[in-house]
C-alpha cells in the first residue's frame, strides 16, 4: 500500500477505461494546488492528485526533505526521494487497478520537486508512464538508475521559467540533450516568468496532452 492521500476529479465522459492523469505538486504545497489545473483539463481524464508523504506543517508537504547547511549549502535528501518515487509507483498501480484505467494512456504531470520526481520514476519504472508533463523542474542525475533501460518508450513536455529563482533555468536547458541522448521523444520550451507555469505555457501542454488522447 503506498497510503498516499488524494483528491479525484471523476471523467465528465462515462468511459470503461478512461485515460489517468496524476498530479504531483512541489515542495511544500499540497494535493489542492494542481488540481485547480483539473477543470480545465479533458473531460476524458480521470485525474488525480497526490499529496506528498511528508509534512512541513500548516497544510504544506514534501516529497522530501531539502536541507541547508554552511558547509554543503542546499542539498536534497535522496534517501527520502528514493522511497517517494517507490510510493508513487505504487501509488500508480493501485489507481489504475482501482479505477480500471486505459493501461496505455498514463500522464505524469509535475511541478517543481514533483517534476523531478516524474522524470526519475519514468527511468526506474520504465513505461509505467507514457507521457510526462514536467513544469519549472530538471533531471536530478543523482536520482536515476545505474544503467537506463534502452525499452521506455515515455516522450516528455518540458518547460521552464526563463527567470526562474528556485530551480536555475540552466539546470532545466539540460533536459533536453539529455533525453535526446537516450533517443526519448521530448519538447522543451521556456516562458518569461518565474517558478510557476504562465498562462500560454498551460495552453501549450494543454495541447501536447490532447494531442496523445
Amino acid at each position: 500500500m503506498s497510503d498516499l492521500e488524494y483528491l479525484v476529479r471523476q471523467p465528465k465522459k462515462a468511459t470503461k477505461n478512461p485515460p489517468l492523469l496524476i498530479l504531483l505538486h512541489g515542495y511544500g504545497s499540497n494535493e489542492q494546488d494542481l488540481f485547480s489545473f483539473a477543470e480545465e483539463l479533458p473531460d476524458d481524464f480521470l485525474i488525480i492528485s497526490a499529496q506528498a508523504p511528508n509534512t512541513l506543517g500548516f497544510g504544506s508537504y514534501a516529497w522530501y526533505a531539502i536541507n541547508f547547511d554552511d558547509i554543503n549549502g542546499k542539498f536534497s535528501d535522496l534517501k527520502q526521494a528514493k522511497e517517494s518515487i517507490d510510493k508513487i509507483a505504487i501509488f500508480i498501480d493501485e489507481i489504475k487497478a482501482k479505477f480500471n484505467t486505459d493501461p496505455n494512456k498514463t500522464f505524469l504531470l509535475g511541478f517543481s520537486q514533483g517534476s523531478i520526481l516524474s522524470y526519475s520514476l519514468s527511468f526506474f519504472h520504465p513505461n509505467k508512464v507514457q507521457h510526462v508533463i514536467a513544469l519549472s523542474g530538471y533531471i536530478n542525475t543523482e536520482l536515476l538508475p545505474e544503467s537506463i533501460s534502452k525499452e521506455i518508450k515515455t516522450d516528455y513536455y518540458c518547460s521552464h521559467g526563463s527567470v526562474d529563482q528556485v530551480l536555475p533555468v540552466e539546470w532545466a536547458r539540460k533536459t533536453k540533450p539529455f533525453l535526446d541522448n537516450l533517443g526519448l521523444q521530448n519538447v522543451y520550451s521556456e516562458y518569461p516568468v518565474g517558478h510557476g507555469v504562465a498562462p500560454q505555457n498551460f495552453h501549450s501542454f494543454k495541447k501536447w496532452i490532447e494531442e496523445r488522447l
